[in-house]
């Protein structure tokens, strides 16, 4: 399986006073391109909840390298580092299109839960998901 990066162009709002993105703004790029990961490897989130299998963020962790100005375009690509079953961490890593340039890298880490947001073994719950994951763990899917 080889995915494509999810690319992300900086808005003009997203930028502050000193004319380059503001932090906050690259958590939202990270769950933009983790949507999109989870799609492309065959496990849209929008199905998940409809299944009642939520994965909210314990810790997110991140490395700013170089700024990103408007209308700066970034790749960012991911890795599922490490999976229990229960938890899980995806590391990225955000670098400019044109030049390749490192922007930022970071890691997130989640847990699944339920409805009720009760921690769930995934490999109970659906097991499908639980294969799927298990068979990227460490994996470059990019290459």
């Amino acid at each position: 399986m080889k995915l494509e990066p999810f690319y992300r162009t900086a808005l003009y709002y997203e930028t502050d006073k000193m004319a380059v993105v503001h932090h906050s703004n690259y958590l939202r790029w990270l769950e933009e391109a983790r949507l999109d990961f989870l799609s492309q490897i065959g496990l849209p989130y929008d199905k998940m909840e409809k299944d009642g299998i939520m994965i909210p963020v314990l810790s997110a962790s991140c490395q700013y390298k170089y700024a990103v100005r408007f209308n700066d375009t970034v790749r960012v690509k991911m890795k599922l580092e490490d999976f229990t079953g229960l938890k899980f961490k995806i590391s990225y890593r955000v670098t400019d299109k044109e030049t390749d340039e490192i922007r930022l890298i970071a890691e997130t880490a989640h847990f699944f839960v339920d409805n009720d947001f009760k921690p769930i073994r995934i490999k109970n719950t659906a097991p499908d998901i639980y294969n799927k994951f298990k068979s990227i763990v460490g994996v470059d899917l990019y290459e």
